[in-house]
């Protein structure tokens, strides 16, 4: 205990206030992470967290993008699949686990939105959910927008996710999050083969000028072809129209 409380001094102050309200988010939830409490446990006087973060919701979200670091970085770092819909599935799982292992940090970053309103942590996410969604739209296996195919994984994924942490350990059902996940990406994207299931033979839907639309959108920003801005605009409009029609 000594050692762990030398080495938390020798941290820089707000490193020391982020770990210390940290541990309290992970051992007593929200309620736990108060400004005396953390002010305490810190070794801080209470002005210099407000100093530091503004206020509490400025540490709690310093906390998010703290606690959520790791699990960011293995979602940048690991190695891309080549099928890009079974990046899509491993992101799905990552997340999941990690909601499973730190639901209280959990809670935090997910589980009361307000409009308008999003922490740090879960726009980093989203932002590299959207990367995964586009390179299945840059393959032509989008059935949906990529903005619509985002929400829809990201919102999905966020309810099972607090879904199972509400729920007693011994009555979890994890295969429902698999149930789920595949249910979403069934909704969103085509199989590999050109549209064309690979186990049935059978053609996938909806029509393919959808998909075309939704692939020539995706990669028009890296297009060498000579068109002004307006029209490249233009273009992505029209493109977007042709998507958003068949919905």
């Amino acid at each position: 205990m000594t050692e762990q409380l030398e080495s938390r001094q020798t941290l820089p102050t707000r490193d020391r206030i982020v770990h210390a309200a940290t541990q309290l988010l992970t051992e007593g939830g929200r309620d736990a992470v108060t400004t005396r409490s953390v002010s305490s446990a810190a070794g801080v006087q209470p002005p210099t967290i407000y100093r530091l973060f503004g206020d509490m919701e400025g540490l709690l979200d310093a906390v998010g993008s703290y606690g959520f670091a790791s699990y960011l970085r293995d979602k940048v770092e690991r190695e891309h699949a080549v099928d890009p819909v079974d990046d899509l599935r491993e992101g799905w799982d990552l997340h999941t686990e990690f909601g499973l292992a730190n639901p209280a940090l959990y809670t935090l970053i997910y589980g009361h939105p307000r409009p308008g309103v999003q922490r740090t942590a879960a726009r980093d996410a989203t932002e590299i959910l959207r990367g995964l969604v586009h390179r299945v739209a840059a393959e032509g296996r989008l059935l949906v927008t990529e903005q619509q195919a985002a929400d829809m994984i990201h919102n999905a994924g966020r309810g099972v996710t607090l879904g199972l942490i509400g729920t007693p350990p011994a009555d979890r059902d994890r295969a429902m999050s698999d149930r789920v996940r595949e249910a979403i990406l069934a909704a969103v994207t085509t199989p590999p083969g050109g549209g064309t299931d690979t186990e049935s033979g059978t053609p996938a839907e909806p029509a393919s000028a959808t998909r075309h639309a939704i692939a020539l959108n995706a990669a028009l920003p890296a297009s060498d072809a000579d068109l002004t801005p307006t029209e490249r605009a233009m273009l992505s409009e029209w493109l977007g129209r042709i998507a958003a029609s068949a919905h």
